[in-house]
């Protein structure tokens, strides 16, 4: 839940032109001069893991004059740029070819995470004359293909103070979701007990006492038969774990709970390839350590000010730098588990913005898309939070008209117009590889109670139950078990448990829904709501009021 939103230099955009524009930069390591072609006459269809090696296979509308007849393929670290990297393949320059050169897997020299690029060589210089691509099926080289522990969509944020409890085996959720900062998560080679961690050529360390801690909580979740999302945040804070931080991240002085993770410098990513790696090997379910299927590469990251800070306002810097590091946590952890998915993260804030540091949800998913689609598509998910608006807003099923429409120019998708968005992830261009539309998970939705218990019990009725009505939502976590002080100042009363621990009636009637006693659960929310809310929700039934939607 982001209540505001906020970060890096514009990068040089090459303008793509009928004519080709050459512009001109040194080559890092090599003493000579690079060339890069806009308006690129190349592409790599395809760039696959094929047992030891990775085949790329490259195509030319029209193949480019160059000194020697030859394309020059080049692995590239996120953070370069050009015919900068290691040359791994010199093939033939054709129409149509294949380039061929090792993985490297799990060495110095791993090619997983890097992207891929075609130069030619050209009066001397290299010039590049495709875009980049990466490789799009990491998980052929996966240790581990865990079953995934898929049993319904019914979730919540866990409140680790509560597991033994007995709440959520009472109230039969079916997933929790839960967050992890690599602060907590990092440590270095001086501090007793840490874990070491082989990986690329070099050694990591992982606090102990943390990762234990995850260890049992993870095991114990599995033992109830909960499916666990992980979101991965970077508070900035860790001793250990300041590589992390993008540059960009560091200026403006900036203080909040999410910082852009550094895809700008060696360290940074080495770091972060050997964080993704260590997690997806270690909750893969095979090592003894529990098994975590699902993991999201930050929190509403469109919130620019909130949860993915970096000092630059562009939204082209901002959706580049998050791919940069969403490929590398999607490669890195599915060459571990084949089965674990990846989502990215945004907020409700479709069309509006409650704050000017933060970009628009759907500028932000579509920019998403495009680079997703240009450098490799890859079957990652969506995370979306669909919230009331405003937040505090107790009605689910009665938003303000101001901001809740039926068409894709609605302020806010809401669980009211969620269908908005469902039918904007069927188009062709956002399917995934094999055609079909991304899991979607509702990974964070919650209802105040502050305005009355029965407001937030049918609120969450009709949440849960619109949420089960669609065949493409695959979780609707509810936020959350147990009330926030510092919520409750903003009229925030999610909990649906008091902060003492006493039960509202929004527990009772989250614990019916999805079992032999819903039935009870609808004709509760129906009476409250003045209408049959299976009727509702299968004719799509809108209502809205008038108003700003302030609720006195």
């Amino acid at each position: 839940m982001s209540t505001g939103k906020r970060g890096i230099k514009n990068l040089m955009k090459i303008a793509i032109a009928a004519a080709i524009v050459l512009t001109v930069v040194t080559m890092a390591g090599l003493g000579q001069m690079h060339v890069q072609a806009a308006g690129r006459p190349v592409e790599i269809s395809s760039c696959l893991i094929s047992g030891d090696n990775v085949l790329c296979m490259i195509k030319a509308s029209s193949v480019p004059s160059s000194d020697d007849g030859k394309y020059y393929v080049y692995a590239d670290e996120v953070f370069e740029d050009g015919p900068e990297g290691e040359i791994v393949a010199t093939v033939d320059a054709k129409s149509s070819v294949t380039a061929s050169f090792p993985l490297n897997y799990n060495t110095e020299n791993s090619n997983l995470s890097r992207k891929f690029l075609v130069a030619v060589k050209r009066n001397g210089q290299m010039m590049q004359v495709s875009d980049e691509h990466y490789i799009t099926n990491p998980e052929e080289v996966a240790a581990f293909t865990s079953a995934r522990m898929n049993v319904g969509i019914k979730g919540i944020l866990l409140d680790t103070t509560r597991v033994l409890g007995g709440d959520l085996q009472d109230l039969g959720v079916q997933q929790v979701i839960y967050n992890l900062s690599v602060d907590e998560l990092c440590s270095g080679a001086d501090v007793p007990g840490a874990i070491s961690f082989d990986y690329n050529g070099r050694t990591y360390y992982f606090d102990h006492a943390t990762v234990t801690h995850y260890d049992e909580l993870v095991k114990l979740l599995n033992g109830m038969g909960v499916q666990i999302t992980v979101v991965l945040l970077n508070r900035g804070e860790g001793a250990y774990s300041q590589d992390l931080i993008h540059p960009m991240a560091k200026e403006g002085n900036v203080d909040c709970p999410g910082y852009a993770l550094n895809v700008a410098d060696a360290d940074g990513v080495n770091h972060l390839k050997a964080v993704c790696a260590f997690l997806g090997q270690r909750y893969s379910g095979a090592v003894g350590c529990g098994q975590i299927d699902n993991w999201i590469v930050g929190n509403e990251v469109n919130a620019r000010t909130e949860w993915w800070y970096m000092n630059s306002t562009s939204l082209d810097v901002n959706v580049n730098v998050y791919v940069k590091a969403f490929r590398i946590m999607y490669n890195e952890m599915k060459a571990m588990n084949a089965n674990v998915r990846i989502y990215n993260s945004i907020d409700q804030e479709w069309n509006r913005k409650s704050n000017p540091g933060s970009f628009l949800a759907k500028e932000y998913l579509d920019q998403f898309n495009y680079y997703m689609n240009r450098e490799g598509n890859v079957d990652w998910g969506l995370s979306y939070h669909p919230y009331n608006s405003p937040l505090y807003d107790p009605y689910a099923w009665n938003g303000p008209a101001v901001w809740v429409k039926q068409n894709l120019s609605t302020p806010y998708i809401t669980m009211q117009n969620v269908d908005i968005l469902i039918d904007y992830m069927h188009q062709d261009k956002f399917l995934n590889p094999s055609g079909e539309v991304r899991s979607i998970s509702l990974a964070e939705i919650g209802y105040t109670s502050y305005f009355g218990d029965s407001k937030q019990e049918a609120s969450i009725a009709y949440g849960y139950l619109k949420a089960a009505s669609l065949p493409d939502v695959d979780a609707f976590m509810l936020f959350r078990l147990t009330d926030d002080a510092h919520e409750m100042e903003s009229k925030l009363s999610l909990g649906i448990e008091d902060m003492n621990g006493n039960k509202k009636p929004g527990y009772d009637i989250y614990k019916k829904l999805g079992t032999a006693e819903e039935a009870e659960a609808k004709a509760r929310a129906s009476e409250i709501i003045g209408m049959d809310i299976d009727e509702m929700i299968r004719d799509n039934i809108v209502w809205t009021r008038g108003g700003d939607g302030v609720v006195q």
